[in-house]
């Protein structure tokens, strides 16, 4: 019989064991993102190709292919399945709430999904696997998706253009103000706590400034 590679625990070795026909396709996804994870620190990012990720996962490049549209997006995949439900997130608070506090708590909100063992791998050993460029690249697509939303959210609840100056300028601070705190938190290493703190501590004070501008306090 045929042997492959199945997924353990997320960043644990890949082991063999004999292939199951109908393996269910969420299988499929996340032996990929093992797989890469491995062969990142193996060989850096830069030295791992697509075929490499496949073939370790024991799946085709094809079925690479099903699952993400780029190698980078492997770097993002925790952020990515988490920024799907921020949507709802920043339309959970009553109509008669403010907007940025509206906005600060589904901003909190959202990072309370990651703790000390939940973060993209890549984030946390840059260097070990020479991520930072692609890092930085597939980056500014995810940041400029996530200020459209936090605009969108801003410009409802304040009754304005979604495109005007104030609903983007908010949005485009909160977002990086969220960011500069990950990014905190991603370098503080084996002292690394909670997320959702420090994304308050850094947006608290970019929302309370806004408030004012959208006649709250």
């Amino acid at each position: 019989m045929r042997r492959q590679r199945i997924v353990t625990p997320h960043h644990s070795k890949l082991t063999a064991q004999p292939v199951q026909p109908g393996r269910p396709r969420a299988s499929s996804r996340g032996m990929l993102a093992e797989a890469a994870g491995e062969l990142f620190l193996e060989q850096t990012y830069a030295g791992t190709t697509v075929d490499d990720i496949a073939r370790r996962a024991g799946v085709s490049r094809a079925t690479f292919f099903n699952y993400f549209a780029a190698k980078s997006d492997l770097l993002w995949l925790e952020v990515d399945e988490s920024l799907a439900a921020f949507p709802a997130m920043l339309a959970e608070a009553d109509d008669d709430v403010e907007p940025m506090a509206a906005v600060r708590e589904a901003v909190v909100r959202l990072a309370e999904g990651f703790g000390p063992d939940r973060l993209p791998l890549a984030v946390t050993q840059v260097e070990l696997m020479g991520t930072d460029a692609e890092l930085q690249a597939s980056a500014l697509p995810r940041f400029l998706a996530v200020v459209r939303l936090v605009a969108a959210a801003i410009a409802r609840r304040a009754g304005e253009d979604p495109d005007g100056l104030l609903p983007r300028a908010a949005a485009t601070a909160v977002v990086g103000a969220a960011v500069a705190a990950a990014g905190v938190w991603a370098r503080a290493g084996v002292r690394r706590g909670p997320l959702a703190p420090l994304v308050r501590a850094a947006v608290e004070p970019v929302c309370a400034g806004y408030a004012t501008a959208f006649g709250s306090e």
